[in-house]
């Protein structure tokens, strides 16, 4: 898509954000390591006490997802009853190439991690292919200067920050798919795109960044070549698996998913390709007005899925939390916000308080 509470106590310190109660932010400075150190690095950054951590994208004005506000991430976890321990947004290079530090800063602030989409991209068209940002242009170092910049800063931010290149890029309404680079040429062509781009971050002293694979749970098209696999970049350079499981995404959508079911096929297809690597759920949600879909049951289904045990190395999941417009019809806006369901809200609000400390 292009989606505890007062009990923890908070405090900065001289050398980063603590959370005294959940994720712990490391120091500066202390993530100048090795290889074999760096791969315990995912761990302590996602150490939540025993509990299963969890993120929010929690709405924007735009539809672009970089317009996010401090009210947004109040609304949802008003109405969940947690505090969310990452948050997402995408920082789109077409409004400028700077590192977000004002949204990262104020999300930092209230005692959440960034996760920051790098969207390499010149508008918000989808389903076309990338004019500016090639992928080729990217891995032949057309844009270092600007990646040196954006990774010196994030280096000076200095507390970790979560970051993905390449959101989704098993799904062709992206640019950075194959369908847009070349086929069967495409998976390579993203795999150098993005090695590149962690290079040239780490170099810049990045080494606060924790490396996202993100993908489609489903590959569209269902080619050979563009199954998720073939596009990732190696363990040395990604720190975390994510993907994004969804079911009806607009109230009139026919299309619907077990979240189980999918979250089961993409988890044996990772134990394949990085059985190492930790692994989020980095978007999840369904609309709460579809009537062929209870959203609150499709949740509760979710959550003890992921809360069953089953897959040690699930580290966290974050909810979708946007609306957005399809037509001039009003009653057909998409809505998967958990505020304007309160029946969804409680499931979360349950599995949050009642059964964050279930294995």
């Amino acid at each position: 898509m292009d989606k505890a509470a007062s009990r923890l106590t908070r405090r900065a310190c001289m050398r980063g954000l603590i959370l005294a109660g959940g994720l712990t932010c490391l120091a500066p400075g202390s993530m100048a390591f090795g290889a074999g150190r760096r791969a315990d690095l995912p761990r302590r950054v996602l150490s939540a006490g025993g509990r299963m951590p969890h993120g929010v994208y929690p709405g924007g004005r735009s539809g672009e997802e970089d317009d996010i506000t401090a009210a947004d991430v109040d609304s949802f976890e008003a109405a969940t009853g947690a505090k969310a321990d990452w948050i997402v947004f995408s920082h789109n290079w077409y409004h400028g190439r700077a590192f977000p530090r004002a949204t990262a800063g104020w999300i930092r602030a209230r005692g959440a991690i960034p996760h920051i989409r790098l969207m390499l991209r010149s508008s918000a068209e989808e389903n076309r292919r990338e004019p500016l940002y090639d992928l080729r242009a990217i891995a032949r170092g057309r844009f270092d200067a600007d990646l040196t910049a954006w990774g010196k800063a994030a280096a000076g931010f200095a507390t970790p920050i979560i970051c993905e290149f390449g959101t989704e890029m098993n799904g062709q309404w992206f640019p950075w798919n194959g369908v847009w680079n070349g086929g069967r040429r495409g998976p390579g062509r993203f795999r150098a795109a993005y090695r590149h781009i962690i290079a040239i971050m780490r170099q810049a002293g990045a080494e606060n960044i924790l490396w996202v694979f993100h993908v489609n749970d489903r590959d569209d098209p269902a080619r050979w070549w563009n199954r998720f696999e073939a596009y990732y970049p190696g363990d040395s350079h990604i720190d975390l698996l994510g993907v994004s499981i969804y079911s009806a995404l607009g109230p009139r959508d026919e299309g619907h998913q077990d979240f189980a079911s999918a979250l089961s096929r993409v988890m044996a297809r990772f134990a394949k390709m990085a059985p190492d690597k930790l692994v989020i759920v980095a978007e999840m949600g369904t609309d709460v007005h579809n009537r062929r879909e209870n959203a609150a049951r499709w949740a509760r289904r979710a959550m003890e899925a992921i809360h069953s045990g089953k897959w040690p190395n699930l580290a966290g999941w974050a909810w979708w939390n946007e609306r957005w417009q399809n037509d001039d019809v009003h009653s057909h806006d998409s809505d998967l916000r958990v505020q304007s369901d309160p029946a969804l809200a409680r499931v979360l609000r349950e599995f949050l308080q009642g059964r964050e400390n279930r294995p």
